[in-house]
């Protein structure tokens, strides 16, 4: 019987491990039989040869496979058994023969796929974890191995109790080994890679499996890629040679890591994107790498760029909380922070980023407030104390610059209607006390609102520079535009220039911005290759409605004595693009009236503005003029305007910008005796321009500001005294006035002559009035109260006489009284009686 095939090893070992025996026959001895045994262990044992190193039989491979096929139900008795043997091994150290066991599982995996599978993957699942637990490299690289291939196999039937929470924390553990050999470490780091994106690809997909996506795995497997992208460098410094470097960039764990990171944000839906960003962020703050925050850009480029972009905004949202939960950080955290909000939220900016555009806006705006608190105070708690961290003024700037620049980045790459709700957003943020806004007093109060205007209307400049709005009325609404011009009149010179900016900002369409930024008379502009469009009825309608607040503010902006070379420029800059962006014939008009006030302003000085300001004004007025007289191609106006510049060349070089906008400007000692061939003459323009089609009374009438409407308010009461007074004094003024002879008697011939004349009579009165009112219009605010003050004593007079005359004074004890003027009264009438005319009764 001993010869039926079964041999003396055999025997051996069958009698010292009975529990490995077959079923047992009534004499006890019938299991130590090779032929008595089943078959499926029959044919598992044929699989090893007696020299392991001869490697797996392949034809009794392919009976043990032909016969698993043929009798599915015997498959998970087959993984038993070969899961014992395997045990069996490892403990013997006999790993040739553990090599051979898992090649025959893998290749069992591969081939069936029946409904019984289930049972099998548990022995399987079972042998691969007790190579994982073995403290030989060699035997965890074979079980990873072996799991990748069973992850990759879409089984066809479900499985409702198996686990992988032994995986994730042990292939978690290899990704973090620091094995003394680095070809070894690299080898285990890599094969836990290879085992976590396993478990990834096996059950995130599968809803009958445990939910990966919960914190307790993802915690464990994203810190666990994280860390072996961090060590990139690392592996890239210890590359022998060039000539390797393609094989070593394969073996690359950080390249490996980075291509499970991007798997598994890919599969993320929507409810699982916060579970797998917070562990990222929670590695940032433990590893201190949100300062040198190259790692953390790199991170979160992975991420924007891995998840389905409709999930951008879960990321940005993320990022905003974290942002406030470090408020009281160090200013180079929150720094770090806000860099990667800004890449990422350009990279979402592509996708979807809905209702967290105006939430990113108000968090960055509400952290530069504190930022600018942090920075005036010194501490994060507004006193400081013992144990108060010391707050470095410098790396508050820096996160202040870091934000602006985010507020910019992301702005740019919203559509025009998002980011002009985000111009007016952050404009409603800017304190103006003219406003009646909320500001803070005190020293440190005014502090605080001058840095968080000025931080403010850096943000302002960052979002408006390249907008283009083909509508100047949606560019700059009425709202906007009136709180922008308010901080233009400010003392702090740092603040106006940042309005002006901001204005040519939203001016300029064409890019012809950069033009500009030299002040020069060119005596052909031809050479700035100037894009030109003709104004639109849009603009044409915004100009009506704001022509004159624009003016208004770039007049008294030219009368600070605090300007410096930057602010003519940025007027220069003003002046043209408004002339071309947005000018018709009459705004043409009114540009050339409110420059040659501006050197009205210089000659006159009244402002008593410094030399070289006076200097800068007149400078200003000749660039622009010499841009615009070449712009309207007026031979006259050109030639006037040529031969002033030409005169101040050689007798004035201190009232042009090529002497004055300089490093050293070259200035006059004395300006008060300038010569009229050095000025610009607003008879000889109106002459010019006249005779071209302009409106020549107008460019007669000099520029007087507009009073604004809280001027108006003000004096709302007595508008229409006024009015009234306004109207007489010029009335008495007109050329009618003095030209007015004595009153004729009417006759037949008087009729006459003015029923024939009462066309153009009519014509003349209309246009008198219009005069009138115009002229009542731009006069200066000290010039009416004057006037008004003049008709209330006459008014005052007129009353008196009135009083004198009508009322008489109570019965003298004579009986008599003497009235006003001498004449006797002999009857005296009560107060109560007394009839007073309707121009007494108020």
């Amino acid at each position: 019987m001993w010869s039926l095939g079964c041999s003396s090893d055999q025997l051996h070992q069958n009698c010292i491990n009975p529990e490995l025996q077959g079923p047992r026959c009534t004499l006890g001895v019938c299991g130590c039989c090779g032929a008595l045994r089943p078959r499926y262990k029959r044919l598992v044992d044929n699989i090893f040869p007696e020299d392991p190193e001869d490697g797996l039989v392949k034809t009794n491979m392919e009976k043990l496979t032909f016969y698993a096929l043929s009798a599915p139900e015997k498959l998970d008795r087959i993984g038993a058994y070969l899961s014992e043997r395997l045990i069996r091994d490892v403990g013997r150290h006999r790993y040739g023969y553990v090599c051979i066991a898992m090649e025959a599982l893998d290749q069992l995996l591969m081939a069936c796929h029946c409904q019984s599978i289930n049972l099998f993957v548990e022995s399987f699942l079972k042998m691969v974890a007790k190579l994982l637990e073995s403290e030989k490299p060699n035997l965890q690289i074979l079980g990873t191995n072996s799991f990748v291939k069973f992850a990759n196999i879409e089984e066809d039937t479900p499985s409702y109790h198996r686990s992988y929470d032994f995986f994730v924390s042990r292939f978690s553990e290899m990704c973090h080994s620091s094995h003394d050999d680095l070809e070894i470490k690299t080898k285990i780091r890599m094969s836990g890679i290879k085992g976590l994106q396993g478990v990834v690809r096996k059950t995130v997909n599968d809803e009958l499996q445990a939910n990966i996506w919960d914190p307790q795995h993802m915690d464990k497997i994203v810190p666990s890629l994280l860390f072996n992208l961090q060590h990139v460098e690392e592996a890239e410094s210890r590359s022998p040679s060039p000539l390797q470097a393609p094989e070593k960039e394969k073996e690359n764990p950080a390249e490996l890591a980075e291509r499970c990171l991007r798997e598994l944000l890919g599969r993320a839906a929507f409810g699982n994107i916060k579970n797998a960003i917070k562990p990222v962020l929670i590695h940032l703050d433990n590893h201190s790498l949100w300062e040198p925050k190259v790692f953390a850009i790199r991170c979160f480029k992975i991420i924007m760029y891995s998840i389905q972009p409709q999930h951008s905004h879960l990321v940005i949202q993320q990022l905003l909380s974290h942002l406030d939960a470090h408020s009281r950080s160090a200013a180079t955290v929150r720094a770090g922070i806000v860099e990667v909000l800004s890449e990422a939220a350009v990279i979402a900016a592509t996708g979807s980023v809905g209702p967290t555009v105006l939430e990113m806006f108000n968090t960055l705006l509400r952290q530069l407030r504190l930022s600018i608190d942090y920075a005036l105070t010194g501490s994060y708690d507004g006193a400081l104390s013992l144990g108060t961290k010391i707050i470095k003024e410098h790396e508050e700037r820096m996160f202040q610059e870091a934000v602006i620049k985010t507020i910019g980045s992301f702005a740019s790459t919203l559509p025009t209607y998002q980011r002009s709700e985000v111009i007016l957003f952050i404009m409603s943020k800017v304190p103006l006390p003219s406003l009646h806004h909320v500001v803070d007093s005190g020293r440190t109060g005014e502090n605080r609102n001058r840095l968080t205007q000025i931080m403010l209307l850096k943000s302002l400049l960052q979002v408006s520079t390249g907008f283009q709005c083909s509508n100047m009325m949606s560019a700059l609404p009425s709202n906007f535009l009136d709180r922008l011009l308010s901080t233009a009149l400010m003392e702090d010179a740092e603040i106006r220039l940042f309005v002006l900016e901001i204005l040519i900002s939203f001016i300029d369409r064409h890019g012809n911005r950069h033009k500009f930024s030299t002040i020069s008379t060119l005596s052909d502009i031809s050479v700035l290759k100037l894009k030109v469009d003709k104004c639109s009825r849009q603009d044409t309608v915004f100009m009506k409605k704001h022509s004159q607040q624009l003016y208004r503010h770039i007049y008294l902006s030219c009368k600070e004595d605090t300007n410096v070379q930057k602010h003519y420029e940025a007027l220069y800059g003003l002046l043209a693009l408004i002339s071309i962006e947005l000018a018709n014939e009459e705004v043409v008009v009114d540009l050339i009236r409110l420059v040659l006030a501006v050197q009205d302003v210089a000659q006159v000085n009244e402002e008593n503005l410094p030399v070289y300001n006076r200097c800068a004004l007149y400078a200003l007025g000749a660039a622009y003029l010499n841009l615009i007289s070449q712009l309207t191609t007026v031979p006259a106006f050109c030639q006037h305007i040529h031969e002033v510049i030409e005169t101040r060349k050689k007798e004035a070089p201190y009232m042009l910008p090529e002497d004055v906008f300089v490093e050293r400007p070259r200035l006059s000692h004395s300006l008060d005796g300038v010569v009229i061939e050095f000025l610009f003459r607003q008879s000889k323009i109106s002459e010019v321009l006249g005779g071209s089609g302009y409106n020549s009374d107008r460019l007669c009438l000099p520029y007087i500001p507009q009073l604004t409407d809280e001027d108006r308010l003000s004096k709302r009461k007595s508008i229409g005294e006024t009015i009234s007074l306004q109207v007489e004094v010029e009335s008495r003024n007109s050329p009618e006035k003095e030209e007015r002879v004595p009153a004729e008697e009417i006759t037949y011939e008087t009729l006459k002559k003015a029923i024939v004349d009462s066309v153009a009579v009519e014509e003349q009165e209309r246009e008198r009035r219009r005069q009138v009112v115009e002229k009542f219009q731009k006069a200066p605010f000290e010039e009416i109260a004057a006037h008004c003050g003049a008709r209330a004593s006459l008014l005052q007079s007129r009353l008196n006489q009135i009083f004198e005359i009508t009322i008489r004074p109570p019965p003298s004890p004579s009986g008599t009284i003497t009235a006003a003027y001498g004449q006797p009264q002999n009857h005296s009438i009560p107060v109560y009686e007394m009839k007073f005319p309707d121009l007494c009764v108020y």
